[in-house]
Parts: C-alpha cells; structure tokens; sequence
C-alpha cells in the first residue's frame, strides 16, 4: 500500500490537540489499514520513530437534510504515539 494513501489527513480537534502535548497524533486513515501499516506510514513520511498506535472506526451520526433522514461517513481513526524527545513538525505550524 502507498505511504501517502494510508494517512488521508491530521484530525485537529481540542481533545486532538490536547494529546499532543502527550506525544501522541490523531490521523483520519484509510478503511482497510491496519496497525503496523499506519505506524510504517508515519515513520516514513514524518520521519519520527512511533512506540505505538490505537485504531478505532468512528461511526456515523445521525443527520437530517429537510425531510431525509440519513447518517453520516462512517471513518477510521488512529492514535499514534512517538518518542518522548520527537514531534511532528506538521501539526507544530513549523
């Protein structure tokens, strides 16, 4: 699987934000990646050294559009967590 595919966007939320001061990283990934794929995708595309990383499939809400009633994308999220003495200079704003 292509590097670039497997991570589709940073998540930039207030919880998101807070974990960083942790080490750790929210990415919205693909559907089908695994663990050691996501892991391996940001080691080589941020060139950080990842300890370890949790995924979780965010479901979709329940939305209503005038007289439809519907849900929206249900999506993949990963945690990912790095060294201590490491950042990720796409989230710093560097």
């Amino acid at each position: 699987m292509i590097y670039e595919k497997i991570l589709i966007e940073p998540v930039l939320s207030e919880k998101a934000n807070s974990m960083r001061e942790e080490g750790k990283y929210v990415f919205k990934v693909d559907p089908s990646a695994n663990k050691t794929q996501v892991k391996e995708a940001v080691r080589r595309l941020f060139n950080v050294h990842p300890v370890s990383c949790t995924i979780m499939v965010v479901g979709g809400k329940p939305k209503r559009q005038r007289y439809k009633a519907g849900y929206t994308a249900t999506w993949k999220k990963a945690i990912v967590r790095i060294r201590k003495d490491e950042k990720i200079s796409l989230f710093e704003g560097v």
